[in-house]
């Protein structure tokens, strides 16, 4: 039971972490070339995220005309409240991006695009791999909550245990969910050090970079 409530839950997780990281990228590139819409859209990623989970699942089907049962309403909540954070992560990591490369890039000949993807959004890749994963933590967290509209998540084991009084099985869905966290911290990590060979350091440069009494 457990395994399979593991396996839901992860199912629940996944396509918000990626339709929010996708999402994010243009809001963010755009808030950081533009104040007005840096304002207008860091506002509004703070304002969606103080809106609590089950307030935001019984709005949207009102909002967008489903059933307040539908399982797509938490898919969607959890990928507006991942916008939320990785819009001011990409926001963030995009303003990072010293002017200086950007035009440098434009005399050697690169167009918009090419400077986006070849220059930008890899200088831009540490601080965006660092918003994943406060995303990736909040949404396994928050996925717990689709448990009190019926979907299947190791939320169950909350309000199962909750209502058995049960302590056991509170505690295995509070490590369950530790544990499917830190798996996914982990496989973030690593893709993006697959991804970003120019961000990792050897260890003896890092060493050597030390002072002598702390390396002592």
């Amino acid at each position: 039971m457990i395994w399979g409530l593991v396996v839901d839950h992860v199912a629940v997780s996944v396509p918000p972490i990626i339709l929010g990281f996708i999402l994010s990228i243009p809001l963010g590139y755009w808030a950081s070339r533009s104040r007005v819409a840096r304002a207008i859209l860091l506002g509004l990623g703070s304002v969606l995220y103080t809106i609590p989970a089950l307030v935001l699942i019984v709005v949207l089907p009102v909002a967008l005309g489903t059933a307040i049962l539908d399982p797509q309403n938490l898919l969607r909540a959890l990928t507006v409240y991942a916008i939320a954070i990785m819009v001011r992560s990409s926001t963030d990591a995009f303003s990072s991006v010293s002017d200086d490369v950007r035009e440098s890039a434009r005399a050697i000949g690169y167009s918009g695009v090419q400077r986006f993807f070849a220059v930008e959004l890899p200088l831009a890749g540490p601080v965006l791999l660092a918003g994943v994963r406060v995303v990736s933590v909040s949404t396994v967290s928050l996925a717990t909550v689709g448990a009190v509209i019926g979907i299947s998540t190791l939320g169950q084991l909350f309000t199962n245990g909750f209502q058995l009084d049960f302590q056991i099985e509170i505690v295995t869905g509070i490590v369950a969910v530790l544990i499917v966290a830190a798996v996914f911290d982990v496989i973030i990590t690593t893709v993006g050090r697959l991804l970003m060979p120019w961000n990792r350091r050897p260890a003896r440069t890092r060493a050597s970079r030390r002072p002598a009494g702390v390396t002592a």
